[in-house]
């Protein structure tokens, strides 16, 4: 079943299930050729795993574990429409398909559990921010990070002034307009059905504003607590900006027409604007880090920290990203015992502090290498 990945279905991966857990993560093409290969990808993964799985279990549980993945490198329609990247987690009793907004690395794991850090650093907030591309006439939301920007359906609000108006404007006509550049995902046009476009007077398209400024903050911002960029011509950031609640709305925005930019322009616009705030919070959590550990209420020590996890005392743990520990770490003492690097598809240690760290509720920042403030792939605060 195909899903894109949320909070509560992320827990549900980090529930008990019975072994084996088979994790694959692939990066994926949305266009033609650079799709070609994909399958080609899948297929080798394929190999790869029906090895590791014949070195532990029995032919007829071999084949039964293989029997969907091989159903889905077949599946023609599914590999013609593609995002980012793709996540696949099977069990006894699990086939679960995870659609990715972002680019992940080629990994395959073979352990007692999933393996879900690359989940970790896609749903973490730290550099994640919304998009609120707004003329005097419709309203666009995008959510994003460094590598991916997408569009996000505005179906519990006004997204446009002829939903707004209560006049003599027909709000029956319909027509689909795909504004300037913008592509969306797939590369394909970004469409929006709206009633009739005409010149509106500043009294109504400041009633517009006020509309999608509750309905962004309400149904939006406040949910996802993301900061929020504003990309508008200079008057309309300036009425916005007058009548606006949003305390996550940037006091800097991008000023330009929402359509003079194409959908790899504003990520690119919308990451140099956020930059400065994502390397601010890593910084304050390199701060926090340091007078934790003088004080002895912080440690980069994986041993260490796997104790203090199973004790319910992380936190705050930062992992350094694509870094992978080889080995397990017992969930009930918090234990570790490492792994051949050689040997194939096997466990991550930081993998599996990070899934204790946040079943105990703490919170997990998946950092660059270059902003780790240790050597050892994690830095934990903990409560106490």
């Amino acid at each position: 079943m195909m899903r894109k990945i949320t909070d509560s279905r992320f827990l549900g991966l980090l529930a008990a299930h019975e072994a084996p857990c088979i994790s694959l993560y692939q990066p994926t093409h949305r266009q033609h050729p650079d799709n070609a290969q994909d399958t080609i990808r899948f297929r080798n993964l394929l190999g790869q795993l029906e090895t590791s799985l014949d070195q532990q279990y029995d032919a007829n549980q071999v084949r039964e574990m293989m029997k969907p993945f091989e159903q889905l490198s077949s599946d023609h329609s599914f590999w013609n429409h593609r995002t980012d990247g793709l996540a696949i987690f099977r069990s006894p009793g699990t086939f679960e398909v995870v659609e990715l907004q972002r680019p992940v690395q080629e990994l395959l794991v073979v352990a007692d559990s999933f393996h879900t850090k690359p989940l970790i650093r896609i749903l973490q907030s730290a550099d994640r921010y919304q998009v609120l591309c707004l003329s005097r006439h419709d309203a666009q939301l995008y959510e994003g990070n460094r590598d991916v920007l997408a569009e996000v359906e505005l179906t519990e609000m006004t997204a446009n002034l002829s939903d707004v108006l209560k006049d003599e404007r027909s709000s029956t006509a319909q027509t689909v307009g795909s504004y300037g550049k913008r592509s969306g995902e797939g590369g394909t046009a970004v469409h929006h059905a709206h009633g009739p476009r005409t010149d509106a007077n500043d009294a109504e398209v400041t009633k517009f504003f006020r509309e999608v400024d509750k309905g962004i903050l309400e149904h939006y911002s406040r949910p996802s607590g993301l900061p929020l960029i504003l990309v508008a011509l200079a008057d309309s950031q300036a009425e916005f900006r007058r009548i606006s609640d949003n305390p996550f709305l940037l006091d800097e925005g991008i000023m330009a027409g929402p359509e003079s930019l194409d959908i790899h322009e504003l990520r690119e616009r919308a990451w140099k604007t956020i930059q400065p705030t994502y390397l601010e919070r890593l910084a304050s959590m390199t701060e926090k880090f340091g007078a934790a550990r003088s004080r002895e209420r912080g440690s980069g020590d994986l041993s260490d920290v796997a104790k203090a996890a199973v004790s319910d005392q992380v936190a705050t743990l930062m992992v350094e990203a694509d870094r992978v520990i080889p080995g397990v770490i017992d969930r009930n003492t918090g234990a570790i015992r490492a792994s051949d690097p050689a040997a194939s598809h096997v466990d991550d240690m930081l993998d599996d502090l990070a899934e204790l760290v946040m079943d105990k509720g703490g919170e997990v920042i998946i950092v660059p290498k270059e902003n780790m403030p240790t050597d050892s792939g994690l830095a934990a605060i903990y409560r106490f």
